[in-house]
């Protein structure tokens, strides 16, 4: 299980992170650890990879399954609410952006994310991707 939280400005633009281990841009995120709460482990990994603080609770906006991988990745609407974004061990820029920008940068599997997010779907996305495409 994996969590993942678009974080939206006061413009409507999302933050992307392009990461350092495959160069991909994706909204920041990663694995849930084991004893840790689904919102803490949001919280963290927002702050590991933009230092970034996000406000809790956030609104879930889409279910994500990698058909491949055979992880299901939770993904949350976040309002900042302390911090600038910076690069750390895992990031290796980030850049805010628009939904039609958002396509440009991301693959399908993940630009449907911010995408979804954007849009603040309700009730939330459930949606299978392949890593790359939707499928």
């Amino acid at each position: 299980m994996s969590v993942a939280g678009v974080i939206v400005d006061d413009h409507g633009r999302a933050l992307l992170i392009k990461r350092r281990d495959n160069g991909h841009w994706e909204p920041p995120g990663g694995v849930v650890e084991p004893g840790e709460t689904l919102p803490d482990a949001l919280q963290r990994e927002v702050l590991e990879e933009t230092g970034i603080k996000i406000a809790l609770p956030a609104t879930l906006t889409g279910a994500y399954k990698n058909m491949t991988g055979l992880i299901v990745s939770l993904v949350f609407r976040c309002q900042a609410i302390d911090g600038q974004p910076t690069t750390g061990d895992e990031t290796k820029a980030l850049r805010w952006v628009t939904r039609d920008q958002v396509g440009e940068l991301a693959n399908e599997a993940y630009a449907i994310r911010v995408l979804d997010a954007l849009d603040a779907v309700s009730p939330p996305a459930i949606r299978a991707h392949d890593g790359v495409k939707l499928v």
